[in-house]
């Protein structure tokens, strides 16, 4: 299984932004799906966003659209998240993950998962 290292969490004013990296370790991302996760409070994660292998195919929630961007660069073995607009409400730890499946959104079918990064918007 490929290994996920996520970075480039922290702490922001509410209406900033902030750029996560989740970069590929052990093996390339050839072929996988990335998507990006986060937990509400007390609830399992939540699906942000996902983007194919070649990058040319993407999805985002509802709620972020407009908001957050996926994107990769296959020659650096990493995507990114591209977060604007912040909100309190989207504090939370943001995990990056991979699969298989084209295009997934179910965190079920995500079989390798980063150790996540935290993002802390304040109001």
């Amino acid at each position: 299984q490929v290994q996920l290292v996520e970075s480039g969490g922290g702490l922001v004013q509410a209406g900033g932004s902030l750029r996560l990296s989740c970069a590929a370790s052990g093996r390339t991302f050839s072929g996988y799906t990335v998507g990006w996760f986060r937990p509400p409070p007390g609830k399992e994660r939540e699906f942000v966003a996902a983007i194919s292998w070649s990058g040319g195919s993407t999805k985002h929630a509802d709620s972020m659209k407009g908001r957050f961007t996926i994107s990769r660069d296959n020659a650096k073995n990493t995507v990114y998240l591209q977060m604007n607009s912040l909100k309190p409400e989207d504090t939370a730890v943001y995990y990056c993950a991979a699969t298989n499946y084209y295009l997934a959104t179910d965190m079920n079918r995500f079989g390798s998962w980063g150790q996540g990064t935290q993002v802390t918007v304040s109001s």
